[in-house]
């Protein structure tokens, strides 16, 4: 299931030529994953109720063509895999156009409030059961 956002690039986003500045597209993803987590039932606020955070370990971002101020981009999230104590989020970003402007993933550890590796629980699975990686 992948699911859209949307957000407006804000002045503070970019730098001074307009551009969005490389590390606020993973505060776009940030954006997605969090709207993706709400439609499937189990926002970020639940999971933590639960005991648990999943701190990310591993970040990555492919910049294909630049965001600037003032745009209207829209964030597609999917989950890759999701496992154990492991959770993999996919991203695509797309301008108003449909353009492809970045595509990354993030990878999130399961561990309790003092930091320690817990599986992630069935439900939780199910509920971040990924789908086949949809089509670019």
């Amino acid at each position: 299931m992948v699911i859209s956002s949307t957000c407006r690039v804000i002045y503070g986003d970019t730098d001074n030529m307009g551009v969005v500045y490389y590390g606020q597209y993973l505060r776009f993803f940030e954006v997605g994953r969090n709207e993706y987590m709400r439609a499937r039932g189990l926002p970020y606020r639940e999971v933590e109720r639960r005991g648990l955070i999943l701190p990310v370990t591993e970040a990555r971002c492919r910049y294909l063509r630049p965001a600037r101020y003032d745009d209207l981009v829209t964030v597609e999230t999917w989950v890759e895999r999701a496992r154990g104590a492991r959770v993999v989020f996919g991203y695509r970003l797309r301008n108003e156009g449909g353009d492809l402007l970045a595509e990354g993933h993030t990878e999130h550890g399961s561990v309790n409030r003092d930091g320690r590796p817990v599986r992630l629980s069935p439900d939780l699975i199910e509920a971040l059961a990924p789908e086949e990686n949809p089509a670019a």
